[in-house]
């Protein structure tokens, strides 16, 4: 690991190198381990207006930029910000995902940590990602450590996918999934609440809707790859699996489901100098 107070004027220095994780996950953060191929295969990606946003609010253009993306599982969002033209390290604490992370970007470097004591040099980043991630962080340690990463005026980023329950059947699948788990509990993502953010931080949210139609075994296996299925126990998640598929080939007996989505995305700046302005002609959008 690089110490601290590292200067990273290059790629080399940038990366820390360590094969183990920084501090220990949440055993329910592992549980993906277990499934990252159906993670990888089935999972949502991210619509390119998220990144138009991300750059719009980071007042910086992803190309080039130095980024940590942190929570990066099988690299779903890692290849998206690496398509965007930025120099991504992904940081994952699963053994299991970042195998198949490894195994689908060869090309990436990958970190063993978490959040919540990255294994990355001081001041080092232009940005920090977490898509997916953030609630399984300690906030009160995961802020400090991102505000440490960070170059002045570098940009903290947090999205989720959350199912948008607008949409009636998702609404109703919500409620079913809520009666099986608990009042509290899903599988449909989870929303930024502002408890669980910093406010000292200063976040800017931005929702961006978008959609994407997906045969009706890879939904299910979408819905079967979050953790609350994963800690639940094969038999009782398959029987719920199996109901669902029975009341959702009603609804597309074409097979193809549409799902719905609103990314709720949050991004905060570290304090210091103002970030590089977007480059003439770089596209930026807004949904709110």
């Amino acid at each position: 690991m690089l110490p601290s107070g590292s200067d990273s004027g290059s790629d080399s220095d940038f990366r820390a190198r360590t094969s183990s994780p920084a501090s220990p996950a949440p055993p329910r953060a592992l549980s993906f381990d277990r499934a990252a191929a159906q993670y990888a295969a089935a999972r949502p990606g991210y619509p390119s207006a998220l990144f138009d946003t991300v750059e719009e609010l980071a007042g910086r253009p992803l190309r080039g930029a130095r980024t940590i993306d942190v929570g990066a599982g099988t690299g779903i969002s890692t290849r998206l910000l690496h398509d965007r033209g930025a120099r991504v390290t992904a940081v994952e604490p699963g053994p299991g995902m970042a195998e198949e992370l490894h195994r689908a970007l060869p090309y990436v470097p990958i970190v063993r940590g978490d959040g919540n004591r990255l294994p990355i040099a001081t001041a080092s980043a232009d940005l920090i990602t977490y898509a997916q991630s953030w609630h399984w962080t300690d906030r009160n340690r995961a802020a400090p450590e991102a505000l440490r990463v960070l170059r002045p005026g570098g940009a903290l980023a947090l999205w989720w996918n959350v199912s948008d329950h607008s949409v009636p059947w998702i609404a109703e699948q919500d409620a079913r999934l809520r009666r099986f788990f608990g009042a509290d509990e899903g599988a449909h993502g989870s929303p930024v609440r502002s408890r669980d953010l910093p406010p000292e931080l200063g976040f800017v949210h931005r929702t961006v809707p978008w959609t994407r139609r997906v045969s009706l075994d890879t939904h299910l296996a979408n819905l079967g790859s979050h953790s609350a299925f994963l800690v639940l126990g094969e038999e009782p998640a398959h029987r719920f699996l199996a109901e669902e598929r029975d009341r959702l080939a009603e609804l597309f007996p074409d097979g193809t489901v549409e799902e719905s989505y609103v990314v709720d995305l949050s991004v905060a700046i570290r304090p210091g100098s103002t970030p590089a302005p977007l480059r003439s002609g770089t596209s930026a959008r807004s949904c709110s």
